[in-house]
């Protein structure tokens, strides 16, 4: 086993696992204090690297996309104090820091663990119940229903209208974004299955969206995005179902005109992102073996 303990946290692999536990000095984030233990699993690591520095270094660790719900909401913005992937590490325990990466790359290689994306969350995202307050507003989610309630700060227009609750299948998608500079940030909640168009305008007049300033509780809101994504159908595996189905499921070869369609469906959604260059290629090829 393998063990580092820092003001930062804790980080414990056991040839299956890694631990993270957050550290009880000041400086650690509310986000990291707030999210708890993260479990993680070795298969949802894509790599694991120590960056030595003259006073102080850093530990992180590398998850496969689409491993964690935090990771996919959050989009590579959550400011570096947040995120619980992180561990900084002092110059005396840079030699642990190296037995850990060494002991984590070797689990890795002798478990021939793939680095590539991940069709299904590998790690459960935050703990439920939760409720975050922060910017404009607070949200309540319970895995079922999402509430927002408004405060003393609320734009009139939207507080008007009193709390809101969605329920999970109301949600299409959750879109997070942090306060930078002059631009304020936003939690928003896309509604599905409605006959109103999306609403388009600031996330202060949106009542399915928290407006967010940039004060220290706004990262939090991050863990209500990832909890309420962890339960939303994978990108990826929606991506799959869009996939074409499979050579035994194409027309007769004498159908021509089918599968010349066929082919130009396919490179539209080669051309659209829905599929890889891998998979359009693969699809081509079972077409064009019917011609």
């Amino acid at each position: 086993m393998a063990e580092i303990i820092q003001k930062d946290g804790t980080w414990t692999f056991d040839g299956d696992t890694v631990r993270i536990v957050p550290g009880g000095d000041k400086g650690v984030s509310l986000l990291r204090r707030a999210l708890g233990e993260v479990a993680v699993p070795l298969d949802a690591l894509a790599g694991v690297s120590f960056e030595a520095g003259r006073k102080s270094g850093r530990l992180r660790l590398r998850l496969r996309d689409g491993a964690d719900p935090l990771l996919q909401t959050t989009g590579g913005k959550l400011d570096e104090a947040s995120d619980p992937y992180r561990l900084s590490v002092s110059g005396d325990r840079a030699g642990v820091a190296e037995y850990f990466v060494d002991e984590v790359r070797n689990a890795l290689l002798l478990e021939q663990v793939a680095a590539g994306p991940t069709d299904r969350y590998l790690l459960p995202g935050p703990a439920l119940p939760l409720t975050i307050g922060a910017g404009d507003g607070t949200v309540t989610f319970d895995g079922e229903r999402i509430r927002l309630e408004w405060n003393w700060k609320t734009e009139e227009s939207k507080s008007a209208g009193g709390p809101r609750t969605l329920g999970l299948a109301d949600v299409d998608a959750v879109e997070w974004l942090p306060a930078a500079g002059l631009e304020n940030g936003y939690l928003r909640f896309r509604t599905a299955h409605s006959s109103a168009p999306a609403f388009s305008g600031p996330a202060k007049y949106d009542p399915h969206a928290v407006e967010l300033w940039g004060f220290r509780r706004d990262p939090l809101m991050a863990l209500v995005a990832a909890a309420v994504v962890a339960r939303l159908p994978h990108p990826h595996a929606v991506r799959k179902e869009l996939a074409p189905p499979p050579a035994a499921a194409l027309p007769p070869a004498a159908d021509h005109d089918v599968l010349l369609r066929r082919l130009r469906e396919l490179g539209e959604l080669h051309q659209a992102g829905v599929l890889t260059d891998d998979e359009f290629t693969a699809a081509k090829q079972a077409v064009l073996k019917q011609l």
